[in-house]
């Protein structure tokens, strides 16, 4: 019912001490400078280190595939099944 709280990862706390160095120097500075590429590949490994997820339009085209599949076998236990009613179901790119 209510979402958990996580708790914050090495990662995520490495990026939280060097955002708040960033507001110790001066804009344009070389110290900011330094702070600033390393919280840009702080950020790089966040991202890579993120599991990549399906979309609402893939879950929904993978729906609506399978139910087609579950038509079609429904279908084929009634009736005779023509090479036609294949043809209904997108395929794979």
């Amino acid at each position: 019912m209510f979402p958990r709280l996580r708790e914050p990862t090495q990662l995520e706390k490495a990026i939280d001490k060097a955002m708040s160095q960033l507001n110790d120097y001066e804009i344009g500075s070389e110290e900011y400078n330094k702070v600033l590429e390393a919280v840009t590949k702080l950020h790089k490994m966040k991202e890579d280190e993120t599991p990549n997820r399906l979309s609402k339009d893939t879950v929904a085209i993978i729906t609506t595939n399978l139910l087609g599949i579950m038509m079609i076998i429904r279908h084929e236990h009634v009736n005779v099944i023509t090479s036609r009613a294949m043809g209904l179901v997108i395929k794979p790119k």
